[in-house]
């Protein structure tokens, strides 16, 4: 079996410079954290709040940490003093109390909006409409302790490519339309262990890879 050390390797010879690898790490233990930043590696991903904060608190300071998850608005108060990046935010009211959290703080938090493009049901996630409109909301511009850096989005957990071929296309051509009235846009954050090669080749700027690095994930 292949160490954390070489499934990094492996991985990172894949992804080219300008597109940024999240380690995601939710279910693992510290160990293995440390294994893979004994490595090189900086940027961890988590998908439950208090998980990440337990890490937080453990593991070196210069871990860049990104919750990846869906976020509940009354979480954002135990995070607000370091995360680095929100991946999943789909409400104006989330903003909103991602700003005030941030504010105590004094700190800008940077988010991505999370774009519903799959088929399936359970994923969240905005229309390209509810984006539109948080953006050129009043309330949004009266926002000064957020930074939204562009879009992230999941695709249908399905065998057939072209299916996520043609939902990884739709976001890229969202976030190209957006960025061109949105400054900050810079972030395009799509693709996981079983279709980042797929998101890359659509466009990707952020990928997260979990099992590939650190093998299947604990269910407890």
């Amino acid at each position: 079996m292949s160490s954390i050390k070489e499934n990094l390797e492996n991985i990172t010879k894949t992804i080219p410079e300008n597109v940024t690898l999240v380690a995601v790490s939710k279910t693992k233990p510290n160990e293995d954290i440390l294994e893979a930043y004994k490595a090189g590696h900086r940027v961890f991903g988590e998908n439950k709040v208090q998980e990440m904060v337990e890490k937080h608190e453990a593991l070196p300071k210069d871990i860049s940490w990104h919750l990846i998850g869906h976020l509940q608005k009354n979480k954002v108060k135990y995070m607000a003093s370091f995360v680095d990046l929100i991946h999943g935010v789909d409400s104006l009211k989330t903003l909103v109390e991602i700003d005030k959290q941030a504010k105590k703080h004094d700190r800008i938090i940077n988010c991505l909006l999370q774009v519903k493009i799959a088929k399936e049901e359970t994923k969240f996630g905005l229309t390209i409409n509810e984006v539109k409109e948080i953006l050129e909301s009043e309330t949004f511009r009266n926002l000064s302790n957020i930074s939204i850096k562009g879009l992230m989005g999941m695709a249908t957990f399905t065998e057939d490519t072209s299916v996520i071929k043609e939902e990884f296309s739709v976001l890229k051509s969202y976030f190209d339309s957006l960025k061109e009235e949105n400054e900050n846009f810079e972030i395009l954050s799509m693709g996981m262990s079983g279709d980042y090669q797929i998101a890359m080749e659509a466009g990707s700027s952020m990928v997260r890879v979990g099992s590939a690095i650190f093998g299947k994930r604990n269910y407890n």
